[in-house]
């Protein structure tokens, strides 16, 4: 391969040789199962009691649900799809112009998921933007689409409300003031990946990210109403979460699981492509401020069971997370007491 990105417009006939898994790494496509039970959670309804009981479920049995009557608008859902549509349909010296390999850029077009540390790609494209405080990061954001950065910090601005509602909502659901939370988390970062996995002549072969759980707190993840893609593990099996119209993905990410001292569960996802269509997903992830100390309250380890994990802040955490590859064991199992 000549170029550094996959989303060229080029179609490939065969996999090439850099991202095809080891017999025992594929996907098993064959032995994957519908996940018929995806708890979906109506933010619109007027018991605030039941909502809260409906995400303490979905968090203890499958760290993962998607809500609906979100309050994120329908125009912002749309135009921020076209846009990202726009932008990985731009010319690849263009794209290009953006395109990095360093973790470390708060701005860049990369692919896979660590490249220099990988031995084996992942066939997927991303734009990876930090979104807060929005003022630092909108002047490096792509300025082509001459819309992006309107539309994006639109989008931005109505996910990161919707994320609080759902810490909220989280907190009181551990029986814990509505506010514990965020005030543990500190001034929360924001990052959003948009993400593009090109058409893929041999998915059964590779993955558009293999299995992995969040870093961060939370995950707010748009997916793409045409192709499925989005897989969880669930009792021991992959399963495939369909896209609900109108809804988002909401996945418990490694901070929460610790935070709730392990009663939430980080859920180990990953993304398959798709031989015929291209797939866009929209990831935007809410993460502590980097001195924010990630530790239980003492609500949730008095019962005898102590605090699972030793106190970290979050930058050990997402220091330790981008220095291992993505498929690794649980970067959490690093910082559990003895």
């Amino acid at each position: 391969m000549d170029t550094k990105v996959i989303s060229t417009g080029i179609r490939y006939s065969s996999l090439p040789e850099s991202y095809v898994r080891p017999e025992s790494e594929r996907p098993k496509l064959s032995e994957v199962e519908d996940c018929e039970d995806v708890p979906i959670i109506d933010l619109g309804c007027s018991d605030r009691v039941l909502i809260v009981q409906q995400i303490g479920h979905a968090c203890r049995i499958y760290g993962f649900f998607q809500v609906t009557n979100h309050g994120v608008s329908t125009e912002a859902v749309l135009k921020m799809l076209q846009v990202a549509h726009e932008f990985f349909q731009l010319p690849l010296e263009e794209k290009m112009k953006l395109y990095s390999d360093d973790p470390s850029k708060t701005m860049r077009l990369s692919t896979s998921f660590n490249v220099k540390k990988e031995k084996i790609h992942n066939w997927r494209d991303y734009l990876r933007l930090h979104c807060y405080p929005l003022d630092q990061y909108v002047p490096e954001w792509p300025s082509n689409p001459s819309s992006f950065k309107d539309i994006v910090s639109n989008y931005r601005k109505e996910v990161r409300d919707l994320g609080f509602r759902l810490q909220e909502l989280i907190a009181e659901s551990l029986g814990l003031d509505k506010d514990h939370v965020k005030n543990v988390l500190g001034e929360q970062g924001q990052h959003m990946a948009v993400n593009y996995y090109p058409p893929c002549p041999e998915p059964e072969l590779t993955y558009g990210l293999p299995g992995h759980t969040d870093p961060n707190a939370l995950t707010i993840l748009l997916q793409d109403l045409q192709v499925a893609g989005l897989q969880v593990l669930k009792d021991g099996k992959w399963m495939a979460v369909k896209s609900h119209p109108n809804a988002f993905v909401i996945n418990i990410g490694d901070q929460l699981q610790a935070l709730s001292n392990g009663r939430y569960r980080s859920v180990w996802h990953r993304a398959l492509v798709n031989a015929d269509k291209p797939r866009m997903s929209v990831a935007s992830f809410l993460c502590p401020s980097d001195d924010a100390l990630i530790s239980p309250p003492k609500e949730l380890t008095e019962d005898g069971t102590g605090a699972i994990y030793r106190n970290f802040t979050y930058a050990e955490y997402y220091k330790k997370f981008w220095s291992r590859n993505l498929d690794q064991e649980h970067c959490l199992e690093l910082f559990k007491n003895e």
